[in-house]
């Protein structure tokens, strides 16, 4: 039994304020709060007529199933009908049923994940009173129970990063990214990622882990320090922020400082630039947060990919159909950027879920234009799984809700959008990133299948002990902590 929720206090499928960091938390809504009541009563009411606690409830495939159609159910209450999550009400008690829709074999390659040194070098140059990370003395994990003024911070660390990730959800690879930041003030350095690829990849030669090269090419020395990235940490993209910078202020791929980047990358023989985009810092050279320049580079560069972190997403932006020129934040200016500049569907540029994903799970009629727009513009073989983990925690509940999220007949039929079938569900979770990263879905099954990760999922699953807990900040006083000492 869990000795951190033996009460069963905390739900399987996540819905709450918390923040990547990149953005401030946005508190929950009135329908969101209704469907977590309804699931707390439900998982209460459910547990009971299977003579189960409610933390064994909410622990198996019924658990996640029953929350799910609570959601559902608060959500259509509310006129929420464009997307929905496809469960039968039979799998709120059904074990067998519920495995069948929250559960699944697909491919899953992450390629959005992070985790914090919690003893790292960066810690030094911090106040010796800063509380980096503050809200995570609410957390309860197991590795952050260990003592000291930031004991804390093990829930941001290695082993549970690994337990979160592989353990207690379905991933089978991720790649390990970076936050803006600074050389000085990195909380994890490039050396730390490595090590932790390094442990992580001690599995008879399996690819669990890769990771990017952080670059900022409009601060001094980032260019330069590419050729390194490069040639000594076998990275798999360069990751950079174009809203960061000296002053704050950002930069453009599309510009002088930009296209060096592109072109140095380029020489390196690093294919893929992945770019945040949508989630801004805040106003100043918010322009620099949105993808105006995607679609000129993309146009510029046909043999290079341009991945676009979070898809432009805007955090408490409504999505609505895409209207062409009518300059819409968020996705849109994703979508008219590739269309301004004639690059087709399933081309070189790609809309990444991380962050934005967790965040459509709230509102299915937000989900279903958000997922459908990007299906139909920027292509159903280019649309990528990440999670941004772990932020949020284990990503499994993002994967259990993608798995079961639908767009209504109702929106397939009016905007073009697709059927979100299991073809194309496997094709975001792994598929599509595996051209761009460069692998091979069959040998890295092959890898994965009998190392030492696989072989301790397998005894883990005899008693699964997730937290359901997520790390990020939560409130605006935690973020901006965060921003301080943090992020």
């Amino acid at each position: 039994m869990d000795k951190f929720d033996a009460d069963g206090t905390r739900l399987p499928i996540k819905i709450d304020s918390t923040s990547n960091g990149e953005y401030e938390p946005i508190p929950i809504d009135k329908v969101n709060e209704q469907g977590n009541k309804l699931a707390f009563d439900n998982a209460t009411g459910h547990a009971k007529h299977k003579a189960q606690s409610r933390r064994q409830f909410l622990v198996s495939s019924c658990g996640a199933a029953s929350t799910l159609l609570a959601m559902n159910q608060a959500n259509a209450y509310h006129g929420r009908t464009g997307g929905f999550f496809d469960v039968r009400e039979e799998s709120a008690l059904d074990e067998d049923s519920a495995f069948a829709e929250v559960g699944g074999g697909e491919f899953i390659f992450d390629v959005q994940g992070h985790y914090v040194n919690p003893e790292g070098d960066w810690l030094s140059r911090i106040p010796p009173d800063a509380r980096p990370y503050a809200g995570m003395e609410k957390a309860s994990c197991e590795a952050g129970n260990t003592g000291g003024d930031r004991g804390y911070l093990g829930c941001l660390g290695q082993s549970e990063f690994i337990k979160d990730i592989f353990l207690d959800s379905d991933t089978d690879i991720m790649v390990l990214s970076f936050v803006p930041s600074t050389r000085e003030t990195e909380p994890v350095t490039i050396e730390d990622a490595d090590e932790t690829r390094r442990i992580v990849a001690e599995l008879d030669g399996s690819k669990r882990l890769m990771i990017h090269g952080r670059v900022n090419p409009n601060q001094e020395g980032d260019l330069e320090g590419m050729d390194e990235l490069a040639e000594n940490w076998n990275i798999s993209a360069f990751k950079t922020y174009t809203q960061y910078g000296p002053g704050g202020v950002g930069f453009f791929l599309s510009d002088d400082v930009g296209r060096a980047m592109i072109e140095r990358a380029r020489r390196l023989g690093v294919r893929n630039i992945c770019v945040h985009k949508g989630l801004p810092f805040g106003p100043r050279s918010y322009e620099h947060s949105q993808c105006s320049d995607i679609g000129v580079v993309a146009k510029d560069y046909p043999d290079m990919n341009f991945l676009i972190y979070h898809s432009g997403f805007v955090a408490g932006n409504q999505e609505q159909p895409f209207v062409d020129g009518t300059g819409r934040d968020g996705v849109d200016t994703l979508i008219q950027s590739v269309i301004d500049n004639e690059v087709a569907p399933n081309s070189n540029v790609y809309a990444e879920l991380g962050s934005t994903w967790r965040f459509l799970m709230r509102d299915p009629d937000n989900a279903a234009h958000a997922l459908g727009k990007m299906f139909r513009y920027i292509g159903e073989d280019n649309v990528l799984w990440g999670t941004d983990s772990i932020w949020y925690g284990s990503p499994q509940d993002q994967i259990q809700a993608f798995r079961t999220f639908q767009i209504s007949e109702q929106f397939q039929e009016e905007y073009g959008y697709p059927e979100i079938t299991p073809e194309l569900r496997a094709k975001v979770f792994g598929l599509n990133a595996v051209g761009p990263y460069g692998i091979d879905e069959e040998e890295v099954r092959a890898l994965t299948a009998k190392d030492m990760v696989a072989t301790e999922k397998l005894a883990y699953q005899e008693d699964p002990q997730p937290n359901f807990l997520t790390y990020g900040p939560k409130n605006r006083r935690e973020f901006l902590n965060f921003l301080k000492w943090g992020g």
